[in-house]
């Protein structure tokens, strides 16, 4: 596993529990461990619990933190229940709730069948929807009602010194994990953009519906995320050969031409194949993301500095969804000509 380094204090989310679903694997195992390590008790959950089992046992030794595996399908509502009512039988109560499980698959629209939409959307933006609501009903919901209940009676009472409730250190949160796929069209993710824009506008509803009771609810939009499933299904370089001579060829330092590695050999730079590391040239910032940008992103928005954000989706993605539609642009030698186009813009008249 990957070092750690953060800039959260180490015990920033003491004495909270989280309820991460997808907890098994990818960028929520690395949520789930993040949130180990700055002090939360963590609950994963997903179908495959001998995976999660090895998953907790593994993020326990790693951060001497609690975490507890839970097996259920995001789609059956009491599969759901009764992994909601173990979590809270073994630490009491849950503070953050990331809805991370997720289906999807690249395939075009004409060959999409019926069943294929269906499952991601099930599995996508029904499966939010259900954990959201059985987290809300069994414990957001009567834990914040018996907390304003309190602070409306200690506001009442004789002694005015009594303290007051910290709405930002009871309030509840709940993260969405979505993705930025569906914002410009991607090609092939019809089902999987359709199912993430659902959740998106979920976000929206559930913030405006449930913030009465000091619930927020946020998205996290990751965008190409490096050693993850989705970044080998989704990159649209990966199984390209690179055929063109100016893509074989980048500049050295001093300005000399130097060859680049070839097809089938792995890039230095991202330890990934050379053709799939071509989407890094069109990354704004330059490189791919890492579990660990989305995971600080997420203990950010679960922290009392966030504590009026909601509604909100934070996209960690080095700037590519707003750069999809200018790769040419972004190749170094076009960009630079581009740059140099022998043309002058009319100056404003204001």
């Amino acid at each position: 596993m990957e070092s750690s380094q953060s800039s959260f204090r180490r015990d920033c989310l003491a004495g909270k529990v989280a309820f991460i679903t997808g907890g098994g694997s990818g960028i929520c195992k690395e949520i789930a461990k993040q949130f180990l390590l700055h002090g939360a008790d963590v609950v994963i959950a997903s179908r495959n619990i001998q995976r999660l089992r090895d998953t907790a046992e593994v993020l326990s030794a790693a951060t001497g933190g609690r975490c507890f595996p839970v097996a259920m399908d995001v789609r059956n509502e009491t599969q759901v229940a009764a992994a909601v009512d173990l979590g809270l039988k073994k630490f009491g109560k849950i503070d953050i709730l990331v809805n991370g499980a997720a289906g999807n698959f690249p395939c075009a629209a004409e060959k999409l069948s019926y069943k294929g939409f269906k499952t991601v959307m099930e599995i996508d933006a029904h499966g939010a929807f259900i954990v959201s609501k059985t987290v809300f009903d069994k414990c957001f919901k009567p834990d914040m009602h018996h907390l304003l209940t309190q602070r409306e009676r200690s506001q009442a009472g004789p002694n005015t010194e009594k303290p007051k409730m910290d709405a930002c250190q009871y309030g509840k949160v709940i993260l969405n994990i979505s993705m930025t796929l569906h914002y410009a069209g991607a090609l092939l993710q019809t089902h999987a953009g359709a199912a993430k824009a659902a959740v998106d506008a979920m976000t929206k509803h559930l913030a405006v519906e449930w913030g009465p009771y000091n619930i927020r609810v946020n998205c996290i939009a990751p965008g190409p995320i490096q050693g993850t499933l989705g970044l080998q299904k989704l990159n649209p370089f990966a199984n390209t050969a690179v055929t063109d001579s100016s893509a074989r060829e980048e500049q050295g330092s001093g300005g000399q031409r130097r060859q680049a590695p070839q097809e089938g050999q792995i890039s230095p730079r991202t330890a990934q194949p050379v053709e799939a590391d071509l989407l890094v040239r069109f990354i704004p910032l330059q490189r791919y993301g890492t579990s660990q940008d989305v995971a600080h992103a997420a203990i950010f928005l679960c922290l009392p500095e966030a504590s009026y954000v909601t509604g909100s989706t934070l996209v960690v993605d080095g700037g590519q969804w707003m750069a999809s539609g200018n790769y040419p642009l972004l190749e170094p030698r076009q960009n630079a000509a581009w740059r140099r186009a022998p043309y002058k813009m009319a100056e404003s008249r204001l």
